[in-house]
């Protein structure tokens, strides 16, 4: 799947609808609007709903479809999503010149980036929604715009997605060492390395992860053994008299 910048589109200027654009059947519109079901006068509207502004949506459909008629040759699809999310899915190799229209042209101007993200769906043949796997590598856009510098990184840490010309690319969240990338969908829950301090060395250690069948805990007591009031029942006159409530030495009818 191509990538995905709708939040990069978000901030969009309303005077955009006056540009004028070829209407394309590869522009998908979605504007939600959420009714009240009331009957009195007046129309409830929940505060916590997003209404969508139709002059806003027709304003993001409009630019999209402006940016696929201007880099037809990387531009797969545009979407409006919840009527002000702007998402335009490209072909990897058209990153750097769409974010480069994006940040240089008249009718765009996007200086600022808020986030950078990727999806991993294992079962794909490109598992991440970067459109690429764990050894085929994505073009930084960090020599475009700075601020994707740390983001790249942290995807790098998290999924394993390798930027080329990134200047420094190293691990970001986790430690030196560590092994693997904990948001893949196949890496374990238990990770495969433990951290802990070494009272020998004086400091902390790094090694393989083992899981002793001494150190696991398993609790086979009843929840009920937290309240006194209930320890010396007997489950088996429970079950014979349903009616009858027994707790410690008190009975109750």
């Amino acid at each position: 799947m191509a990538s995905r910048f709708g939040r990069f589109l978000r901030p969009l200027a309303v005077n955009l609808a006056k540009t004028k654009v070829l209407p394309q059947t590869r522009v998908v519109s979605h504007a939600f609007r959420l009714q009240s079901t009331s009957t009195g006068a007046a129309e409830e509207k929940s505060p916590t709903v997003r209404y969508a502004d139709p002059v806003k949506t027709k304003a993001l459909t409009d630019f999209g479809q402006y940016v696929a008629d201007i880099l037809p040759k990387y531009v797969q699809k545009v979407e409006v999503c919840h009527g002000d999310e702007l998402d335009i899915l490209i072909h990897p190799d058209g990153i750097i010149p769409t974010i480069l229209f994006l940040r240089d042209h008249h009718h765009a101007q996007f200086l600022n980036i808020s986030d950078i993200t990727a999806i991993d769906v294992p079962s794909r043949t490109y598992r991440f929604e970067t459109y690429t796997d764990e050894l085929t590598p994505m073009d930084s856009i960090t020599p475009v715009l700075p601020a994707a510098n740390w983001y790249e990184r942290e995807i790098w840490d998290m999924y394993g997605v390798y930027f080329s010309n990134h200047p420094d690319l190293r691990r970001l969240l986790t430690d030196y060492g560590f092994e693997g990338h904990p948001m893949r969908r196949d890496f374990p829950l238990t990770g495969y390395m433990e951290l802990r301090y070494d009272d020998e060395l004086g400091r902390c250690v790094m090694e393989p992860l083992e899981l002793a069948q001494e150190m696991r805990k398993f609790e086979y007591s009843s929840p009920w053994e937290q309240f006194p009031k209930y320890r010396l029942a007997d489950p088996s006159k429970e079950e014979a008299d349903p009616e009858q409530v027994t707790g410690g030495t008190e009975e109750k009818k």
